[in-house]
């Protein structure tokens, strides 16, 4: 699919300057893992979350991308209709910009995931351990061939329905109900202790250096 046609142009003018986020496509990624948990979140929910991750507050255009494109996603998620995609550039883009992106994009399920959720249940573990491993994927340059362009694809089909698995049959709870804007009251109290990790921290994959 065309940049311009699934959006990813759109997505990537409004918040490639995001300097806190690896990528546009991360942030796919953190609203996809969010609304397999939440209800999609208002702009004012939006508001809240991005200043928790300390992301400069959004222009009004940009902001309204980001709950339109929250609302398209939880509701390709709630349909189990695995017509669910991430948001990753063409393939007229080149293969490592590929498949950097959709590691980035797997890191934000899970960052998204945990922290709306603040916990993983048994069955789920097996499914963010995935996601991690594919979050932690180095590309060679060995890998820019034909045979790379494939394991990139089977990636992304192994990977792009994982959110539909997290979402389905869970009972979605509004978004002040959820951990995340827990963390924000939490912060605004100051009463986080330094010394423990943050849920950031704890379900963020180790990425290559």
């Amino acid at each position: 699919m065309q940049d311009d046609i699934s959006g990813w142009s759109e997505w990537y003018r409004n918040f490639f300057t995001i300097e806190e986020i690896s990528s546009p496509s991360e942030l796919h990624g953190l609203l996809t893992g969010i609304v397999c948990v939440t209800n999609a979140p208002t702009e004012t929910e939006w508001q809240q979350i991005l200043a928790t991750l300390n992301v400069p507050e959004l222009s009004p255009e940009a902001l309204d991308i980001l709950t339109g494109e929250t609302k398209d996603v939880a509701h390709a998620l709630s349909e189990d209709e695995l017509d669910y995609l991430p948001l990753l550039p063409d393939d007229e883009h080149i293969l490592q910009e590929r498949v950097q992106a959709l590691a980035d994009w797997c890191a934000g399920v899970v960052l998204g995931f945990g922290l709306a959720s603040g916990h993983i249940r048994s069955d789920e573990l097996e499914l963010i351990e995935h996601l991690q491993d594919v979050a932690a994927v180095e590309f060679e340059d060995s890998d820019n061939d034909e045979e790379g362009e494939e394991s990139y694809q089977e990636l992304y089909e192994f990977v792009r329905l994982i959110p539909v698995s997290l979402s389905v049959g869970r009972k979605k709870i509004a978004v002040d109900e959820s951990s995340l804007l827990q963390n924000v009251h939490a912060k605004s109290r100051q009463v986080a202790a330094p010394e423990s990790g943050s849920i950031v921290e704890m379900f963020t994959p180790h990425r290559p250096s």
